[in-house]
């Protein structure tokens, strides 16, 4: 053997022996489950064991906050920054698309050399460019939009053998969603393949325990036995109230079950000491302020604490975290991805600014306290009223402003959780110093939304092997001289998602998004805001139902059968025509007897533009917007 080539060898045994110490990164988070619901932060009726017993091997952060909504939280996990700047702050009305421009942790971690995979709940767009598929995701199985039964899922899926995307392709697979995503998320750790060598970015966003609230009774059974064993320790609560109640936490004993046997299975594989295991819910609870908050007021969509306080566990055997324990510093779950870029040796992209700061020091010991810091929490709101400006623009005094135990609640209310942790007493007129301080870092925070994160000449958007250089001068779904309220674009016609289909859940502020208000003919339009990928000749069909209903315009959907009940019969429109508005175009046509769709054939130029459309009766009065849109480009 050369010198030469004993010495290529001896480089690549230690780069081999370098990537074999890596750790790997497992991150798991449970929607709508609030800090409450852990039988070891107290409560009356669940019983965690499994979730107890990993909590206490973590280090176990006490005062960890999230947005108090699902979306603006898992943008803010994936991008390290906050929801106005990377633009997904709501759950549905055309502003839950994740900035494309920027890297997510998925990315980072595949322009490292390590597997990616997602097994859940992505929410954070669900066509080109925004699909787990386009930020870094190598293996993905997730449904579209907020809950299995919104708009944009497939019809009538009720959390039991559904139709999932796998891979970009609809897939139905059987089982339980909860019991399934963990199955999955075993079966890819263990599948041989020749990445098998590389460590493992492993993201399960649990679809559960969000409503609604569907599990088998052996779960749920227990929970409303020992709601009732405990009836004169629990507030006053109504028959319904309690079944419901009882699903909700059974929904949370399934997930329990699942993580012990992920756990078990870690172990059984010799993987557990050198994987890095963090486990945190998206918001506050839906449930808890009903019959047990852990001590705060509040839930999700709230800014009250019990809205955005949620428990974050990290565990790392092999990490030199010290001994197990509580961190009672402020932090926020954009700090989990400098943190676990930190942790394993992978710098950030330097174009990017991140609002989330590393808490490795903290984690390993190394410091004892972060950096005195203020943390600004703002979202945009349901715009579930039709009149007025839509409450899903964005508005700086939406907001809580959070200090040490300080809480300023929307610019006026001033709270301190040291003596007042229900924060029923506002203090602002006893303590105008602390008020106005609050006050001038949000304003301040305001205006450095408006700057630019990340200049276009030098980045045009991550790609699914990792992080891509721009082109000067390209086509961004983003213009950062924007304002704050700008809305993402979907992208039609892209070779990667091509036929594509809208739905109501990316109307510009309008809500529409879960099929109950499709089944019921609500009548709401919107706009979706668009960019064309190439000049061409471009097919949308305009559908009252989605095509795997396979339901004529004008008729009603009939009664259907699901695992754990029924959906009741939808509404009839007397659909007669259409009318669809597109890049300065307007067109109207008939429906032709027992279609399923208006189809209308332009030729658009590339570039933004706007897409609207309506369904029309008899004497063309206006019923609603075409609920679904599938466009496909006809130009090669």
């Amino acid at each position: 053997m050369t010198k030469t080539l004993a010495f290529l060898l001896a480089v690549l045994l230690t780069a081999w022996a370098v990537a074999a110490q890596r750790p790997n990164v497992l991150l798991i988070m449970s929607d709508d489950q609030g800090y409450g619901e852990f039988s070891c932060h107290g409560n009356p009726v669940l019983r965690t064991p499994n979730l107890d017993a990993f909590a206490r091997q973590s280090v176990r952060f006490t005062d960890f906050h999230v947005a108090p909504m699902c979306t603006p939280t898992r943008g803010q996990l994936l991008t390290g920054q906050d929801a106005f700047r990377n633009h997904a702050m709501n759950v549905s009305s055309g502003r839950s698309l994740l900035n494309p421009n920027l890297p997510t942790l998925a990315n980072y971690f595949a322009a490292a050399g390590y597997r990616t995979a997602l097994f859940g709940k992505w929410h954070l767009g669900d066509n080109y460019p925004y699909r787990p598929q386009d930020r870094g995701f190598q293996e993905s199985l997730w449904f579209p939009c907020s809950l299995l039964g919104s708009v944009p899922d497939f019809w009538a899926n009720d959390y039991f053998d559904d139709t999932y995307y796998h891979n970009g392709k609809r897939q139905q697979f059987p089982g339980y969603c909860t019991d399934l995503f963990f199955q999955r998320a075993t079966d890819w750790i263990k599948t041989p393949s020749d990445s098998a060598e590389k460590p493992f970015f492993l993201y399960l966003p649990l679809n559960a325990p969000h409503g609604p609230h569907f599990v088998e009774p052996k779960y749920s059974q227990p929970i409303r036995e020992a709601i009732d064993a405990a009836a004169d320790k629990l507030p006053k609560l109504s028959e319904e109230q309690r079944a419901n109640l009882a699903r909700y936490l059974g929904m949370i004993a399934n997930i329990d079950e699942n993580f012990g046997h992920l756990l078990e299975f870690l172990d059984d594989r010799k993987l557990a000491e050198n994987t890095i295991i963090i486990f945190l819910t998206d918001n506050g609870s839906t449930m808890g302020p009903l019959y047990y908050n852990a001590g705060m007021r509040g839930g999700k969509t709230t800014l009250w604490e019990g809205g955005h306080r949620v428990p974050c566990f990290v565990r790392w055997p092999n990490g030199n975290l010290g001994s197990p324990r509580d961190l009672d510093e402020l932090t926020c779950v954009q700090d989990l991805l400098p943190t676990l870029l930190e942790l394993c040796g992978i710098s950030p992209d330097k174009f990017i600014r991140l609002d989330g700061t590393s808490l490795a020091p903290l984690l390993q010991g190394k410091e004892k306290n972060l950096p005195d810091r203020k943390l600004v929490i703002n979202y945009s709101r349901m715009p579930v009223s039709l009149e007025g400006e839509p409450a899903s623009i964005p508005r700086k005094l939406g907001a809580a402003v959070l200090w040490k135990k300080w809480r300023l609640l929307e610019g006026t209310q001033l709270y301190n959780l040291a003596d007042d942790p229900i924060q029923q007493h506002d203090i602002h007129e006893q303590h105008p110093d602390i008020t106005s301080s609050l006050r001038n870092h949000l304003d301040q925070w305001w205006l450095e939304l408006a700057s630019p994160s990340i200049p276009l000449t030098s980045r045009d958007g991550p790609d699914r092997s990792g992080l891509a250089v721009a082109k000067e001068g390209s086509l961004s779904p983003s213009d950062p001289s924007e304002p704050i309220a700008r809305p993402e674009r979907i992208i039609i016609g892209h070779p990667t998602d091509n036929p594509t289909t809208l739905s109501t859940s990316d109307w510009l502020d309008v809500f529409l998004d879960v099929q109950g208000g499709i089944r019921n003919g609500l009548p709401r339009n919107g706009t979706w805001h668009l960019i064309v990928d190439h000049p061409g000749q471009y097919n949308f069909q305009l559908r009252r139902w989605p095509a795997e209903a396979k339901l004529p315009l004008a008729e009603p959907s009939p009664e259907i059968p699901i695992h754990l009940g029924r959906h009741a019969p939808g509404k009839a429109l007397p659909i007669h025509a259409a009318r669809i508005e597109i890049a300065g175009q307007q067109h109207s046509q008939s429906a032709k007897p027992n279609a399923h769709s208006i189809d209308f054939t332009l030729t658009l130029p590339a570039g933004p533009c706007e897409l609207r459309t309506t369904f029309l009766d008899d004497e063309d009065k206006e019923l609603c917007g075409a609920y679904y849109v599938t466009v496909s480009s006809l130009t090669d």
